[in-house]
């Protein structure tokens, strides 16, 4: 898989701007952290503690980030009050390391044999198809040819909502209307992807989540007929979360990671949340590297994630 990297002054204005809200309840917490302190000790820990777990970063990270803070502390001796928000951005930014974060601005689709399959999943209302037409304008901003399969077949408004970016990004959409059968659909569409020779295959596919049993089978049956066509399809399954729930995504992540296997996630409508925590959070928790964050409405705000200038908006 290869990486460019170029990070420009535009993106990193809109990813400013996206966080500004998560960045701001941050830093005015931590100010009164350490007010009136010199050196980072177990009142300042404490504190530092409580204010990752209400930014959404979860317990279990918050722990490993304060954790790893106490050992700086201890071999250290004396760590000035100053300096911790360079050591909290180093220690996140390591701990996402361990998750594959990048250090790009452009995800390079790796080569494959025949189209590479993407097939997205998430519950309805996270902004799951409008992340599909986003990721299909970026994609073919890069030259390739792109397909969109609308396997979300259980709304209307999942189907028509697809075939309206396809109309917008120029770009075919597979389809048999609602009530079809979801995995035929997903058949269709690879078949076609292949002997269009197409670059890259987005699948939509239902966000049900009252029937975990239904939904684990619904995932597998597609999985399995897409393999019929490209055995080694789907090659990236994508978890789209939405970032404005806070604990409700990791909800939302667990829920879906024990129906299928999850190999990427996107997080969604950052901007104008203060929750942006969670991003770390559920990287960790999960283990899946986070490959996208939405940081605006415009067709542009779906940003490739970038560990170093995620830490950089969020704690600089």
């Amino acid at each position: 898989m290869g990486w460019l990297n170029i990070f420009s002054k535009d993106k990193k204005e809109k990813l400013d701007k996206g966080l500004e809200k998560s960045k701001e309840g941050f830093l005015s917490k931590m100010s009164r952290a350490v007010a009136g302190k010199d050196t980072v000790d177990d009142d300042v820990l404490d504190e530092l503690e409580e204010i990752l777990v209400t930014s959404d970063v979860g317990v279990e990270t918050t722990l490993k980030v304060i954790t790893r803070i106490e050992e700086r502390v201890a071999r250290d001796k004396y760590v000035g009050t100053s300096e911790l928000q360079r050591i909290l951005r180093e220690e996140i930014a390591a701990l996402l390391d361990d998750k594959d974060g990048n250090d790009s601005s452009e995800f390079v689709i790796p080569k494959v044999e025949g189209p590479y399959v993407i097939m997205v999943v998430g519950v309805n209302g996270v902004g799951k198809t409008t992340t599909i037409g986003k990721l299909a304008n970026q994609f073919k901003e890069q030259g390739l040819n792109v397909m969109l399969g609308a396997a979300d077949t259980f709304r209307a408004a999942a189907v028509d909502q697809i075939k309206i970016w396809g109309e917008r990004t120029d770009v075919p959409v597979v389809s048999q209307g609602m009530g079809a059968d979801p995995a035929s659909v997903a058949y269709d569409t690879v078949a076609s992807a292949k002997a269009n020779n197409a670059d890259v295959v987005i699948i939509d596919t239902a966000g049900r989540l009252h029937n975990k049993i239904n939904l684990m089978n619904e995932l597998s049956k597609i999985k399995n007929v897409m393999k019929k066509v490209l055995p080694d399809a789907p090659h990236d399954v994508m978890l789209v979360i939405d970032g404005s729930t806070g604990q409700n995504a990791f909800e939302q992540a667990k829920a879906f990671t024990e129906a299928t296997e999850v190999s990427s996630l996107a997080v969604t409508k950052l901007d104008g949340t203060a929750k942006g925590g969670v991003v770390i959070g559920v990287s960790d928790q999960f283990s899946i590297p986070v490959r996208y964050i939405g940081v605006g409405e415009s067709i542009s705000d779906l940003q490739v994630f970038n560990k170093r200038e995620f830490v950089d908006s969020l704690f600089g």
